[in-house]
């Protein structure tokens, strides 16, 4: 890496000294956010993993990478604050109950996130909670949905674990690898500022992104004249089915590869 910055204004040694474990506290939040709370779907967790790992990597002024400790606790820590996230999330749902998906449709909630969910817990019953993690808008809804539904909760936290370690910790893991190819490894060398700023400044705008998209829809169909908030009626009906959570992958609904048709409401 240069001592002079390809953007002069961003110089790659002074942001590695400032930001510190204090970057990877804010990986961590944005983890723990996308997994624990319903508005967490709008920000990009897949990218900003590999981008992690990819950050861990040695460089000229950070022998530890950017976040100042082993790529293995980087990808631990991601991982826990998956699995925090998780728990909360379920949290949220078993207190809320049904009265979760009570709300208009805005930028931040959509009726068809949650039916989209509940389609994979049809599909492929209680590993929905490990499979999720690797869908986007799923995973931010999955355990909302099994605390709601009351899904065991050591079944729960078994699998929540699985995945948080698999997603979390795997894709960092994946993208500090990535950084071992050659071509790869110098990049980031030669063009951590620049990585840096797409790091921050690309979590920004996707977020912005799809929350105004998810607003221009809301908007589109409540001047369309559809039923545009979820009562409590229809909240319940939103609920799954205890037995939902205790089928295999092979009893669940057949569907295409995203995720299949959302499951009627109950009677």
């Amino acid at each position: 890496m240069h001592q002079i910055a390809l953007i002069p204004w961003l110089d790659p040694a002074a942001i590695i000294e400032w930001a510190g474990p204090w970057a990877l506290l804010v990986v961590c939040g944005i983890v723990f956010a996308e997994t624990g709370l319903l508005i967490g779907f709008l920000l990009p967790g897949d990218t900003l993993l590999v981008i992690s790992g990819l950050l861990s990597h040695p460089l000229e002024n950070a022998p530890q990478g950017v976040f100042g400790m082993s790529v293995w606790w980087v990808a631990l820590l991601i991982a826990v604050a998956a699995f925090v996230g998780g728990e909360v999330g379920y949290y949220i749902g078993y207190k809320g109950g049904p009265s979760v998906f009570e709300r208009k449709e805005s930028g931040v909630f959509s009726v068809k996130n949650v039916e989209r969910t509940n389609a994979f817990f049809q599909r492929y019953g209680g590993l929905t909670v490990i499979v999720a993690r690797f869908v986007p808008i799923v995973r931010t809804f999955t355990p909302v949905a099994a605390g709601v539904g009351r899904m065991h909760k050591g079944k729960y936290t078994l699998y929540n674990f699985a995945g948080a370690m698999l997603w979390g910790f795997g894709l960092t893991m994946f993208g500090y690898a990535i950084g071992f190819i050659p071509v790869v490894g110098e990049l980031v060398a030669e063009y951590i500022d620049l990585i840096l700023l797409a790091a921050v400044g690309g979590t920004a705008v996707v977020t912005l992104w799809h929350y105004l998209r998810e607003r221009s829809k809301a908007r589109k169909a409540a001047a369309a004249g559809e039923d545009v908030v979820t009562d409590a009626e229809e909240a319940r009906h939103l609920v799954l089915d205890a037995d939902v959570f205790e089928r295999g992958p092979e009893h669940g609904a057949h569907g295409g590869s995203d995720g299949g048709t959302p499951p009627a409401p109950r009677a």
